[in-house]
């Protein structure tokens, strides 16, 4: 099987540049996380943990680079001898994609493409490293660390995963060791509304509820 490289894909203005890397990854790492705030509820004994939102998928990884002089076989057998160059230009093709371009008045969103791995967002971090040289100090190798975010497609996510919330007025019977709080998530998928239940039920204080009695279920 043909050894397959990676790319970078950059999203300009009217164009797309392709960039491919020099030497695959040896691995990359996604990461995924939520964010929660803690509400404090009179009357129990710690605070209850309220979903606020998802955050964005991270990728992160390194990239080798390398303009050391090197020796390739030509089609003819011949060997062509590549000099060596400074590999900042290199770099610099990275690294500016941390900045703001032109008329798209933000830095260029990119794909980063590898095998099963399709991921599209922004470059948020470059962290550069040389390690070789040349006799004069040229810069012929470097490892770049990049951390990457997704860019969020929100009428996508919304089509993946619809909240829900009752679209006519229903009634729930409280269980033991129900909660408005828990019920309103359930029935909203946001703790907080559970003051829009306590108010259609004319309830003043939302751990005055009890087993058996029937609760309305207004809709949003």
């Amino acid at each position: 099987m043909a050894l397959k490289k990676a790319k970078l894909y950059i999203y300009g203005e009217n164009k797309t540049e392709e960039v491919e890397v020099m030497f695959n990854p040896t691995e990359y790492n996604l990461s995924e996380s939520a964010n929660y705030a803690e509400t404090v509820v009179p009357g129990i004994d710690g605070p209850i943990m309220q979903y606020v939102a998802g955050n964005l998928q991270t990728l992160t990884l390194s990239l080798q680079l390398d303009t050391n002089e090197r020796r390739v076989m030509k089609a003819n057998h011949e060997v062509e001898v590549i000099a060596s160059k400074s590999v900042a230009s290199v770099v610099r093709q990275i690294t500016d994609l941390l900045y703001i371009k032109g008329n798209l008045h933000r830095p260029p969103e990119v794909k980063f493409s590898w095998g099963d791995l399709n991921f599209y967002g922004v470059v948020t971090d470059v962290s550069q490293s040389y390690t070789m040289f040349t006799s004069d100090g040229t810069p012929v190798r470097a490892k770049l660390d990049l951390t990457l975010k997704s860019v969020l497609d929100v009428a996508a996510r919304k089509r993946r995963q619809p909240l829900e919330s009752p679209d006519r007025t229903k009634r729930r019977t409280v269980t033991a060791g129900m909660q408005l709080w828990n019920l309103a998530l359930e029935e909203y998928g946001d703790q907080e509304a559970w003051r829009i239940i306590a108010k259609a039920n004319g309830i003043m204080n939302p751990l005055d509820i009890y087993p058996g009695q029937v609760l309305k279920i207004p809709a949003l």
